[in-house]
């Protein structure tokens, strides 16, 4: 049996994202975040009703301000207490996870997915998903962008506007592009 394109995806192999199943997928997150987006906000509450129940898990606290999007939903889980402010985007084509008590600022993107390197693949829409793993407590500052296959460590600080592109150790600072680690005043 072949695989499909989701197996695929969730195998972190690659795969073609133009495919009718992932599209059906992606309307279903298109429709839970709108949803979520168009609610009141004392209707809407913490996550709105349609994206909780997308969300692969939401801890108890955890709260995602408007306007936010995902790609899918299923793959992102947060932590208890879990912050994600207005304007943030993350491409979960593979598993995201933000630990209990972590701080995203305005406009922070996570993008799992890795485009083919070849113009050839990437006409074909091939691409591969890298997970993203953010510990407790951290802080990512606003409009940090945090690539595929990363790996945050609890409590730690990403500057505003960094770039994270390689792991970051516990309780490290990093800032600038590509995000490097400095030493705290």
């Amino acid at each position: 049996m072949t695989a499909s394109e989701r197996m695929k995806m969730a195998a972190g192999e690659w795969y073609t994202c133009i495919d009718d199943e992932l599209e059906d997928l992606r309307f279903a997150a298109r429709d839970a975040v709108f949803e979520h987006n168009s609610l009141p906000p004392r209707q809407r509450g913490n996550i709105g009703p349609a994206l909780r129940a997308l969300l692969g898990g939401a801890g108890e606290g955890a709260r995602i301000e408007a306007p936010f999007h995902c790609a899918y939903g299923f793959n992102l889980f947060l932590g208890d207490g879990t912050f994600i402010n207005a304007g943030c985007t993350i491409l979960d084509t593979a598993s995201v996870r933000i630990g209990k008590g972590t701080l995203l600022g305005p406009n922070v993107k996570i993008y799992c997915a890795e485009h083919h390197r070849e113009a050839t693949g990437r006409l074909a829409g091939l691409e591969i998903a890298k997970p993203v793993t953010i510990g407790d407590n951290a802080w990512i500052g606003g409009s940090a962008i945090i690539l595929g296959g990363v790996s945050i460590g609890e409590g730690v600080i990403v500057g505003a506007g960094a770039v994270v592109t390689r792991d970051v150790p516990a309780n490290a600072t990093v800032v600038g592009n590509p995000a490097r680690i400095v030493t705290p005043r």
